[in-house]
């Protein structure tokens, strides 16, 4: 009976995920988890436990959701940092950590930075403050066009570096005419858009800045002269202002796996912003530079990530396809799941990535 009962258990043991831990009756369903799981060095990871989670999000629910692994939880709750999900060796550390991990809102004081820089007046691509700058922030506001105003059009622009300071600021003056100016969210009236720079003149400003004299069949990821684009749904703003940019060089705050929904959703800029930066965003009257400073903040905590190095780091890497035979079934059997994942790779690109490049 004993022996049976730690064959068993030995079994179980055998056939759980080395990274989220979950268990399967025989070790062929584990091998076609393995498989299309994607588990990685990458994942968001519990600092107690060390159990992979898809998105930070999963590992919020892991830790303070309505049903946490309590040890977790406990040492989380005394240790545990909110915004950045790290434990830190003692509630002390957590306190004076998480003091420098949250940031203070823009909103005091934007006025007064904007005014001075002249923005309103003058739309210009301004390197005075920033020498061209490797990663930029995009943000647009839209106002209402057709015969219900439901129809998006672009109005304003911004873009900030790195260091929060503006690159260019602008008004845009649609292609179309404006039926709603959406003023309760946008601050915008009738007399900002009349001289307002026209939307084709815009979209060049903003190309040109973006490839930074590389031709758009040459831009790639690394080693280039183009910039990193971030924003939060820029795949709604390029639209809006008929751009087209490289998909390899766009960091979207609202498609990055890590800062997605459980269920693989996006999450809302707002959301993001209280948890992950700790302060409000979108009261009142939304400026873009205020998204553009969040959505910079948020990819550079993704981007500082401290991640396991590999040479191939994706599963779509030409070296990781040619290496598919590990997969195959009778080989993969042959591994403990610890192997198992160390062969595995992440399915998306990983923003530590880029402070390799």
């Amino acid at each position: 009976m004993d022996y049976r009962s730690s064959m068993g258990s030995s079994e179980t043991l055998r056939n759980k995920c080395a990274a989220c831990y979950r268990q399967f009756n025989k070790l062929e369903h584990l091998v076609e988890h393995m498989k299309i799981s994607y588990h990685s060095g990458h994942e968001p990871t519990c600092g107690v436990c060390k159990k992979h989670c898809r998105s930070f999000e999963s590992l919020r629910e892991h830790l303070i959701g309505p049903l946490p692994k309590q040890e977790c939880k406990n040492i989380f709750s005394l240790r545990g940092c909110r915004f950045c999900m790290t434990i830190l060796e003692s509630p002390n550390s957590r306190r004076i950590h998480q003091e420098r991990c949250q940031f203070s809102s823009v909103n005091s004081g934007l006025t007064t930075r904007m005014a001075a820089l002249g923005l309103r007046d003058k739309a210009m691509i301004d390197y005075t403050s920033s020498r061209s700058p490797r990663v930029v922030a995009l943000s647009c506001k839209m106002v209402g066009g057709g015969s219900d105003g439901s129809l998006d059009l672009c109005a304003r622009v911004c873009i900030t570096d790195e260091s929060d300071n503006v690159i260019f600021h602008t008004y845009v003056k649609p292609s179309m005419a404006v039926t709603s100016y959406r003023y309760e969210t946008t601050g915008i009236r009738p007399e900002n858009l009349r001289d307002a720079m026209p939307l084709k003149q815009v979209q060049r400003k903003i190309q040109e800045f973006l490839c930074n004299g590389e031709p758009m069949w040459k831009i790639r990821p690394r080693g280039g002269k183009a910039r990193i684009l971030v924003g939060h749904g820029l795949d709604h703003d390029l639209d809006r202002l008929q751009l087209e940019y490289p998909s390899s060089m766009i960091r979207d705050t609202a498609k990055y796996p890590p800062l997605m929904k459980t269920s693989k959703l996006s999450n809302s800029l707002k959301y993001l912003t209280q948890a992950y930066l700790g302060y409000d965003v979108h009261f009142g009257i939304q400026d873009p530079y205020e998204d553009c400073v969040a959505t910079m903040r948020l990819y550079t905590r993704m981007r500082y990530q401290k991640h396991k190095i590999e040479a191939y780091p994706l599963a779509a890497d030409a070296q990781n396809r040619s290496n598919q035979v590990a997969w195959r079934q009778s080989e993969a059997e042959r591994m403990s799941p610890d192997e198992m994942l160390s062969i595995s790779r992440s399915d998306y690109y990983c923003w530590c990535l880029d402070s390799l490049a």
